[in-house]
């Protein structure tokens, strides 16, 4: 199995990057103030303009260790990632796939079907641990919504009516959205996903940390030799990691969405960590970034059983797990493809 490593953190914009020995130096105004070995690393991301040295990102590259850019908002601007390695026959099956809507609606069917029971359970779970505080004959009821949308996603065959059925499951997840957020009411109101920008806290929070989920899946595709430009659900586009956007569907309401609340409802993160711009847009500050990041590298140590390979496994490992298996199911190994189904 895989080693879960560190992930470095830059979050002010007067650091730059260089490369000493096997190590990152992190300076600011030409002046060493840390270093850390490069064999403790999985992954760096900086957020800033100042950047990296050319030698470093070498480095990296040779290393396989992700080097990824964000703008002081928390907006992905690039990523350093070394040469793609692994079968090229599977590379090639990936793409033969992606141009076949039939094979690739029923994987795509299998994202949909995880994003959509992972988010019922998320329903689930909290009605049965906050009885009492919450409207838990509400959340039943779209729970049973989404259970029965289950039944018509698994029939789907065609992409159009795929998308139409995920939206209205995620219609009736965020419906009740609201009523997970327990405490600082007044200050983390959901009213409605928004993004680019996001208008308020919740979205603010929900959209970074959709960010970071994006980039672990998109390293994991590739750690295992897919191409993360290339999907089944989401459409080519210039720029977009169509696989990892495919593959964080089924992550987005446990890996991202419950993170958000646990910030909120064990006032990890408070309302003067928030900056609202001229635009109305609405992010994390330095500060808020920190926290939010540290409690996600925490996050990601934290243990489960895995469902399908029924062994105890880091949850930053999920991402790498199930590239692993979607790997293995165009390969022909398995199959299906076995989402990741949280309870």
């Amino acid at each position: 199995m895989k080693r879960l490593l560190n992930t470095l953190y830059i979050m002010s914009n007067n650091r730059y990057l260089s490369l000493d020995g096997e190590n990152v130096v992190i300076l600011e105004e030409q002046k060493e103030i840390g270093r850390i070995p490069l064999h403790n690393l999985q992954s760096i991301i900086t957020f800033g303009y100042t950047g990296a040295s050319p030698a470093l990102m070498g480095a990296c590259a040779q290393r396989n260790i992700d080097v990824s850019f964000m703008s002081g908002n928390g907006r992905f601007l690039a990523r350093v990632s070394g040469e793609v390695k692994g079968n090229v026959t599977l590379r090639k099956q990936q793409y033969r796939i992606s141009e076949d809507r039939n094979q690739s609606i029923r994987i795509a069917r299998n994202f949909i079907v995880g994003k959509v029971y992972n988010a019922r359970w998320v329903l689930e779970r909290a009605a049965r641990d906050y009885p009492m505080r919450l409207d838990a004959d509400k959340l039943k009821e779209k729970s049973s919504i989404l259970y029965r949308s289950l039944e018509n996603i698994r029939n789907c065959d065609n992409a159009a009516s795929l998308l139409g059925l995920e939206g209205e499951a995620a219609s009736v997840y965020f419906s009740v959205f609201d009523e997970l957020i327990l405490q600082q009411k007044e200050d983390f109101v959901f009213q409605g996903r928004n993004k680019r920008p996001p208008l308020d806290n919740v979205n603010a929070m929900l959209s970074f940390a959709y960010t970071l989920l994006a980039g672990m899946c998109g390293a994991a595709l590739e750690g295992v030799g897919l191409d993360p430009y290339v999907g089944f659900y989401h459409t080519d586009r210039p720029g977009r990691m169509s696989l990892a956007l495919d593959l964080m569907e089924e992550l987005r309401s446990v890996m991202a969405d419950r993170f958000v609340l646990t910030l909120i409802n064990k006032k990890v993160i408070k309302n003067n960590y928030f900056h609202k711009k001229e635009n109305g847009a609405v992010i994390l500050d330095e500060e808020g970034r920190k926290v939010f990041l540290s409690a996600w590298q925490s996050k990601k140590q934290d243990t489960i059983k895995h469902p399908f390979l029924d062994e105890k496994i880091e949850w930053g490992m999920v991402p790498h797990v199930q590239a692993m298996l979607l790997a293995r199911f165009l390969r022909g190994d398995l199959d299906e493809y076995p989402p990741f189904l949280w309870k």
